[in-house]
């Protein structure tokens, strides 16, 4: 029987919540420049700015066609939540960019080989409203001290930061976000979503 939510079909005009960890559960992020390195290999695919290589090959972009809703790194795993606009094999073809790059990062830097991710990422179609609102949220309390936690989109969010890689947008339309933090703070409600989506 498949891994559950490893055999991916994506449609456009769709949400979905990708997320992958360490083999053997190690940690995948062990500084703050393997934490930067990641969010930078994500800006340069999704920027729709010209991104280029040291011999002035331009990566290719996915901006546009991906648009990525929020996000949040830990030290041995991540979660993304993408809109896909147009291409449904944005994802896939984005994934395995920005995690065979950083693996090869990775294994340079910290003198190892092998895998390092288990497996191929799982991505879950988030095919509601609701639904959409609480993985947001999920997201970003993934920290213990999630307001802190420099590694997220939460600051998106709250506070108002923009970039042209991170487009929360079309989330902003489906709520209030005058009450975001009250919404965020909910824990009864979370845990209620939580069991209500299987996510504990």
């Amino acid at each position: 029987m498949p891994t559950r939510n490893v055999i991916k079909e994506y449609v456009e005009d769709g949400y979905y919540h990708v997320y992958n960890r360490g083999v053997e559960k190690r940690e995948i992020f062990l500084d703050e420049q393997d934490y930067e390195f990641f969010l930078g290999l994500l800006k340069r695919h999704l920027t729709r700015k010209k991104e280029v290589n040291s011999r002035g090959v331009e990566y290719e972009s996915f901006g546009g066609r991906l648009e990525l809703q929020a996000f949040c790194l830990m030290p041995n795993h991540f979660h993304l939540l993408f809109y896909i606009n147009n291409d449904d094999k944005a994802i896939t073809e984005l994934m395995r960019r920005v995690s065979g790059t950083y693996t090869t990062y990775f294994n340079r830097k910290y003198d190892r080989v092998g895998r390092l991710f288990q497996g191929v990422y799982k991505a879950s179609k988030v095919d509601n409203d609701p639904y959409l609102l609480h993985i947001t949220r999920y997201i970003h309390r993934n920290p213990k001290d999630y307001y802190n936690w420099p590694y997220s989109s939460l600051s998106y969010y709250i506070q108002g930061w923009k970039a042209d890689w991170v487009t929360p947008d079309r989330v902003y339309k489906l709520y209030d976000w005058g009450t975001y933090e009250s919404f965020l703070n909910d824990t009864p409600d979370m845990e209620k979503q939580n069991n209500l989506y299987g996510m504990n």
